[in-house]
């Protein structure tokens, strides 16, 4: 009989086992960062998962890749990233790149999304800004839990006098109150937050991003579903995504969802 015969009949038996092998893994669990709105959020009603806008995304994308994912609150940023680290949880969904996390995570490129900070000033302000540069000699502010790109944070911590705060809105009051000229926040959520304490018409972001770094899918090392496979299809649907109009209409529904959030009144404690 032909060799050639028995070549595709080997060929065909193998089809089922690499149709297997490429879907074996089925369930992701993802966790991030609990509190980068519009990005990613603990769920109000639900606090063990996350929501936002890279969690619509990334939805979207396993729906298309037939995988099922649980967003699932892993702690707080450095929590969540041992989790992935150690495997207990499969990937992160908005890893800022890292070297030093080379050695435990593969990096999917190219990034899920970008944060976009601004150099926000009250209205009357005189700064002028073009540039990171332009800010030296001011005086600004950010939160601590904004991440701002290993690259601008060298910059910053050799060139710029910034008062580090322990969130976004009391480094809003003290520019409103002129204690500082300027202050770094996520375009997004600044405005929410600038409308929610009726600062808008006080406050502005300057045009000009000063810092975009990106939010990347990054998938743990000893996860079980951490194959080629999912790698390559995954870094395929971050390029389409650059180019589908999704991530941006992700973010702006995310930013009306949070900004109805911060406009709920808190609830009293349960006695």
């Amino acid at each position: 009989m032909d060799l050639r015969f028995w070549t595709v009949l080997f060929g065909l038996t193998l089809l089922p086992t690499l149709s297997v092998a490429a879907g074996k893994c089925e369930r992701l669990i993802v966790t991030g960062s609990p509190d980068a709105p519009p990005y990613l959020w603990r769920d109000p009603q639900d606090p063990t998962h996350l929501i936002g806008a890279n969690a619509d995304v990334l939805q979207q994308v396993a729906k298309e890749l037939g995988l099922k994912i649980d967003l699932l609150y892993g702690g707080k940023r450095s929590l969540a990233l041992d989790e992935v680290r150690s495997g207990r949880m499969d990937l992160l969904a908005d890893a800022p790149l890292s070297l030093n996390e080379l050695e435990t995570l593969d990096y999917v490129y190219p990034a899920l999304m970008h944060a976009d900070y601004r150099v926000w000033t009250r209205m009357d302000s005189p700064l002028v800004y073009n540039g990171a540069a332009d800010l030296h000699g001011y005086k600004g502010a950010v939160s601590e839990k904004a991440r701002l790109g290993r690259a601008f944070e060298a910059f910053a911590g050799e060139h710029l006098t910034l008062q580090r705060m322990p969130t976004l809105t009391p480094a809003f009051q003290k520019l409103l109150l002129g204690e500082v000229d300027y202050v770094l926040a996520e375009h997004y959520s600044g405005i929410a937050l600038a409308q929610t304490l009726g600062m808008s018409n006080d406050l502005m972001a300057r045009e000009l991003p000063i810092t975009q770094p990106g939010l990347h899918l990054a998938i743990s090392h000893d996860s079980a579903c951490n194959d080629p496979w999912l790698r390559g299809q995954l870094a395929k649907k971050m390029t389409e995504l650059s180019a589908s109009g999704l991530t941006e209409t992700a973010l702006q529904r995310n930013l009306e969802r949070w900004k109805l959030q911060l406009q709920q009144p808190v609830s009293a404690p349960t006695k």
